[in-house]
């Protein structure tokens, strides 16, 4: 562990970079993270917390479409992830602070005291993302998600329901959201997705390729236990309180979740959790 403003001293062979004020222009990127939220990065995205920096580390150890490009650490927290940052390349510079420069920098107490900057550096389009797609495959569709405490249960739920991709129509939000990528645990990284386009354009391309498309709805045909199987599943999920739109549910097969007259609907994360554990478990998969 490095000494007060030693700057270069290796932990397990990696260098690591003091940083003893909060205008350090290295450093910029995080600097006032929740405005930054708001602002947008550029393409790139804030990783929060030990379990999301292990699914980057993961991710761009694998080359996938994930690479880090700095990290930032409460000094304190340095031991704890000493395994985690052995997986990042020597080329990804590791920030060390103490408690008061770190809040400074973040404009917040930071409690995790683990922050590291990635970048997407694949995106597929719709086309590729579809045909990426096993012979057999699940898919999560989420129509106008707005909410990213929903967006990140939504991808947590499909990685642990064995999901082969996530897709969003144009106006869901950015999974790479900082609390979207945080509340899925880093899941975001993992399972494969697109983002952009109609939701119509994205479901008849799905239709095409073979997918039964089931649309969650309140008054859907079909309760989830009694959905069929098929080769190839697809479940949308709409924005909580609208629901889908009506071009939606009227081109395909239309399903509801049982549940008590007093609550007209789940939110998007909980009721995704209940139907892609059915769909999964009529597949095979669980």
């Amino acid at each position: 562990m490095p000494s007060e403003g030693n700057e270069g001293v290796p932990l397990d062979g990696r260098a690591l970079i003091p940083v003893d004020d909060p205008a350090d222009p290295r450093i910029a990127a995080f600097r006032d993270i929740r405005e930054r939220d708001l602002t947008g990065r550029q393409g790139r995205f804030i990783a929060e917390g030990t379990v999301v920096l292990r699914m980057l580390a993961a991710a761009h150890k694998a080359g996938s479409a994930f690479a880090a490009e700095s990290i930032l650490i409460l000094k304190n927290r340095l031991a704890g992830v000493a395994d985690i940052l052995a997986d990042f390349p020597d080329d990804v510079p590791v920030y060390v602070a103490e408690a008061p420069v770190l809040d400074g920098i973040v404009g917040f107490h930071l409690h995790r005291g683990i922050l590291a900057l990635g970048r997407r550096v694949d995106r597929d389009g719709l086309e590729e993302t579809t045909a990426a797609l096993p012979a057999a495959s699940l898919v999560l569709v989420g129509c106008g998600i707005s909410n990213h405490d929903n967006l990140g249960a939504m991808f947590r739920n499909a990685a642990a329901f064995y999901a082969d991709a996530v897709l969003l129509d144009e106006t869901s939000c950015d999974p790479l959201y900082r609390k979207a990528l945080r509340v899925s645990v880093g899941s975001v990284l993992s399972v494969p997705y697109h983002r952009g386009g109609a939701a119509v354009e994205m479901l008849e391309r799905l239709s095409e390729a073979g997918f039964a498309i089931w649309s969650l709805s309140p008054n859907g045909e079909t309760e989830i236990r009694d959905i069929p199987r098929s080769e190839r599943m697809a479940l949308v999920i709409g924005t909580e309180g609208e629901g889908l739109p009506l071009s939606v549910l009227s081109r395909f097969h239309t399903a509801r979740i049982a549940q008590s007259p007093q609550l007209d609907s789940l939110n998007a994360g909980t009721a995704s959790g209940l139907v892609l554990y059915q769909m999964a478990g009529v597949m095979g998969r669980i």
